[in-house]
C-alpha cells in the first residue's frame, strides 16, 4: 500500500457518530487524516473518535447541532483551534425521519428536514469556506439517489438533496478562483437504521422495494460510500469539481425491480469495523410514518 492519501489533511465530518457518517470519520482516519468527529448531543461521537484513537487514527469529538449559526461557527472554530486549519468538510449531517404522501406529510417534519439538511450544508460551508481558501480544500457533500429521481412517500427527502446538489454545484463553479473544490456523493440505499424498518420509518412493503429495486440486489454498506468520500477528499480527484457523484447500486439508470434477478448479493466484509451503523435514529423523535398495509 502507498502513502495514505488524506496524509496531513485535517477533516471535519458532521454527522459522524452513525452510520455512514461514522464510516467516513473511520476511512479518513485510515487515509491519515485528522478528523472532527461531529454530531448532534446524545450522538456516539466520542466514541467513534476514542475508537478511531484506539486503532492509531487521530480524531477529536464535538457535540454541535450545526444548522445553527453560533454551533456551527464554534464547530470551524474549534477544528482550527485544535489543528491549526482545515482542509476538508464532510456535509453529512442530515435526517431522515418522514415516510408519508405528499398531501399527509406534516409541516413540522418537512421543516426539520430542510433544517437539518439544507441549512447544515449551508452553515457549515459558508464558515468553513474562508479557511479552505487558505488550504486551497474542498467540499464533500451527502447528496442522494433520491435528489435526482425523486422518490414517492418522501417527496421533502429527495427535494432537500435536490437542493444540496445544486448548492455544491453553485459553490463549485464560485470557489475554483480559490482553488476550492466541492463535490457530492449519491448514495441509494445504505445498510443503516434507515433503511430497515425495525429502526427507520420504512415499513415491510417499502424495506423489500428499495432492496428488490437495486439492480445489484442489496442495500451498500457504509464503508463502500466512505470509500467515494475519501477518493473525492484526496488528490487523485484533483480534477473533479461539481460532480453528483453517483454510488446506488445501479437505481438510477434502472427499471423495475430488477434486484430480484441478481446472483450476488452478499455485502463486502470490510476492514473499519463500525460500532454505530445502526445507530442513526436512535433516541430521535419519529415525526411521519407511512402507515403499511403489510403488517409490518
Amino acid at each position: 500500500m502507498g502513502e495514505p492519501r488524506l496524509k496531513g489533511k485535517v477533516a471535519i465530518v458532521t454527522g459522524a457518530g452513525t452510520g455512514i457518517g461514522e464510516a467516513i470519520a473511520h476511512k479518513f482516519a485510515y487515509e491519515g487524516a485528522a478528523v472532527i468527529v461531529n454530531g448532534l448531543y446524545g450522538d456516539p461521537v466520542r466514541d467513534v473518535a476514542a475508537h478511531i484513537v484506539e486503532r492509531g487514527g487521530t480524531a477529536v469529538s464535538i457535540e454541535a447541532d450545526v444548522a445553527e449559526e453560533r454551533q456551527a461557527r464554534e464547530c470551524v472554530e474549534f477544528a482550527v483551534s485544535e489543528f491549526g486549519k482545515l482542509d476538508v468538510l464532510v456535509n453529512n449531517a442530515g435526517y431522515f425521519d418522514g415516510m408519508e404522501e405528499t398531501q399527509n406529510f406534516p409541516l413540522e417534519t418537512f421543516d426539520r428536514l430542510m433544517w437539518a439538511n439544507v441549512r447544515s450544508v449551508f452553515l457549515m460551508t459558508k464558515f468553513a469556506l474562508p479557511h479552505l481558501q487558505q488550504t486551497r480544500g474542498n467540499i464533500v457533500s451527502a447528496g442522494s439517489e433520491a435528489g435526482f429521481n425523486g422518490i414517492a412517500n418522501f417527496t421533502p427527502y429527495g427535494a432537500t438533496k435536490a437542493a444540496i446538489h445544486a448548492f455544491m454545484k453553485g459553490v463549485a463553479m464560485e470557489q475554483a478562483r480559490y482553488g476550492v473544490r466541492a463535490n457530492c456523493v449519491c448514495p441509494g440505499p445504505i445498510d443503516t437504521a434507515w433503511t430497515h424498518k425495525s429502526t427507520g420509518p420504512m415499513d415491510k412493503k417499502t424495506e423489500k422495494m428499495t432492496v428488490s429495486s437495486t439492480p445489484l440486489g442489496r442495500r451498500g454498506t457504509p464503508e463502500e460510500i466512505a470509500n467515494v468520500y475519501a477518493f473525492l477528499a484526496s488528490a487523485e480527484a484533483s480534477y473533479v469539481t461539481g460532480a453528483l457523484w453517483l454510488a446506488d447500486g445501479g437505481i438510477t439508470p434502472a427499471h423495475g425491480n430488477i434486484g430480484d434477478f441478481a446472483k450476488y448479493t452478499d455485502e463486502p466484509e470490510g476492514i473499519l469495523r463500525l460500532r454505530h451503523s445502526q445507530d442513526g435514529l436512535k433516541n430521535k423523535p419519529e415525526y411521519a410514518r407511512i402507515e403499511g398495509q403489510d403488517g409490518r
